[in-house]
């Protein structure tokens, strides 16, 4: 089998280091899968039998200043940038595991060693780079028959790989999910039989597999198996909790975790962006809090969209996400995500644009992505009429944007400048002055222009005494 990247220099440089070294090496894991999936990948892992450290800075030595490298001695490994192109060095191990902690015990080991703790088939591929094997494939598990029948397995045992290091049961959903391959059938059992063993994984390492499900081109497929293996309970609790449908009176509700999947899934159509696809997960969030049954009306959700906004925080920090600006931002489009609908619902008027866009502000582009994607009703005129009535707000957002520039709007005339005007100390007067200016611009009373808001603040006041 001919390898075209054992052409590059890279590999010959690292070839002839390995020789002056006297030891093998080898590429091995996602990069030699990645070009069996014809998918591009700067990343390359290299297992050497020997020290991968010396074999690192020989080649970093050889490839001169313009490489960089940095060694991790605790661990035994290294890693030469040059270009774009990171190379990770790592001596061939075996390990063996407590079964309170997922870091293992680690000794020197052969090839077949290293290939033996691979997570699945799939990443134990190698390929020889010393001159007596170079471009030699070594597939000591039929990775490359999994590889094209679109399977997930375990080298050894799954019980054994998975209660060892339970973070692999993320990634083989993770793996299923980026790659649309299915986890063989007694993997996928092991999975839920170890599920509990999650709770030796950290918060942040899960946050970042979920993280990776969530950007995948269908990132339903990830939940979809977290919730049948019984991960989701464990590590998400709250979106656990929209599974299922009650019945009351021959009234029922939508299962409103399977919507949110379609909603997350018609977002990820339109956006890579994580945190807009996070909003999509939880603009539902709180209906299971807000659930109430109403004789004759059936189920309703009043003020989901709040209380969601206000779980954002504890959520975030549960799963060890940012407690920043994107989370302030998820909280937006949650706090928002039925503004757009009720206007599509009813007469599209200035003043309830104006508002929706001084609210969202910067955001606003994505709330409606958002709005869009939330719209998952099977009924073909419901959605026609829904997507027209989108359609007319976009250009009236436009059209006002161009007007009136709310979008990153500030008051024409500041607090400051009010108590000056009016010779005011700080009290409630100035802040109802601020807000009577802002209504009258958003309801398109005034313009949006200093001389105006001026007039109307001081005809405003006058009345007031």
């Amino acid at each position: 089998m001919k390898f075209d990247f054992l052409d590059d220099f890279i590999f010959k440089l690292i070839s002839e280091c390995a020789d002056e070294l006297n030891m093998d090496a080898y590429a091995i894991g996602g990069f030699v899968r990645d070009i069996f999936l014809k998918r591009t990948s700067k990343d390359i892992d290299v297992v050497c039998i020997g020290q991968g450290i010396l074999l690192a800075e020989l080649l970093n030595k050889k490839l001169g200043e313009e490489a960089h490298i940095a060694t991790f001695k605790n661990f035994g490994t290294a890693q030469v940038k040059f270009n774009d192109i990171e190379i990770e060095f790592v001596g061939a191990r075996k390990e063996s595991y407590n079964r309170g902690s997922r870091k293992p015990i680690v000794e020197d080991g052969s090839l077949q060693d290293d290939q033996n703790r691979r997570d699945f088939t799939i990443n134990a591929l190698a390929v020889g780079l010393s001159k007596n094997n170079y471009g030699k494939l070594l597939d000591p598990f039929n990775g490359l028959l999994d590889l094209e029948n679109k399977i997930l397995r375990t080298p050894l045992s799954p019980d054994i790989t998975y209660s060892d290091d339970p973070l692999r049961m993320m990634r083989a959903i993770r793996f299923a999910t980026q790659l649309n391959f299915e986890i063989e059938a007694a993997s996928l059992a092991a999975i839920s039989k170890n599920k509990e063993r999650i709770e030796i994984v950290s918060k942040e390492r899960i946050a970042d597999e979920l993280n990776k499900i969530i950007l995948a081109p269908k990132p339903s497929i990830g939940f979809k198996l977290l919730f049948d293996t019984g991960l989701l309970e464990l590590i998400f609790p709250a979106m656990q909790k929209l599974h299922g449908v009650d019945t009351v009176k021959g009234l029922s509700h939508k299962d409103n975790f399977y919507h949110t999947l379609e909603v997350l899934d018609n977002t990820a159509t339109k956006s890579s962006n994580l945190w807009l696809r996070w909003a999509a997960i939880l603009h539902d969030i709180a209906k299971p809090a807000t659930k109430r049954f109403e004789e004759g009306k059936g189920f309703t959700f009043h003020g989901h969209e709040d209380k969601g906004a206000r779980m954002v925080p504890k959520i975030f920090t549960d799963l060890r996400l940012p407690l920043n600006e994107k989370m302030k931002y998820v909280q937006k489009l949650v706090l928002l995500h039925l503004r757009p609908i009720v206007l599509a619902k009813t007469e599209v008027t200035d003043s309830a644009v104006r508002r929706l866009l001084f609210e969202a502000g910067e955001d606003i582009d994505d709330l409606m992505i958002l709005c869009e994607s939330d719209i998952t009703t099977k009924n073909p005129n419901k959605v026609k009429r829904y997507m027209h009535n989108f359609e007319i707000v976009r250009s009236k957002l436009v059209e006002l944007e161009e007007k009136d520039k709310l979008r990153n709007w500030q008051p024409p005339i500041t607090g400051e400048e009010i108590m000056q005007l009016f010779n005011l100390p700080p009290c409630k007067k100035v802040g109802d002055l601020k807000n009577a200016l802002k209504d009258a611009i958003l309801d398109g009373i005034i313009e949006n222009d200093y001389e105006k808001a001026k007039a109307f603040l001081m005809e405003t006041y006058s009345k007031q005494q």
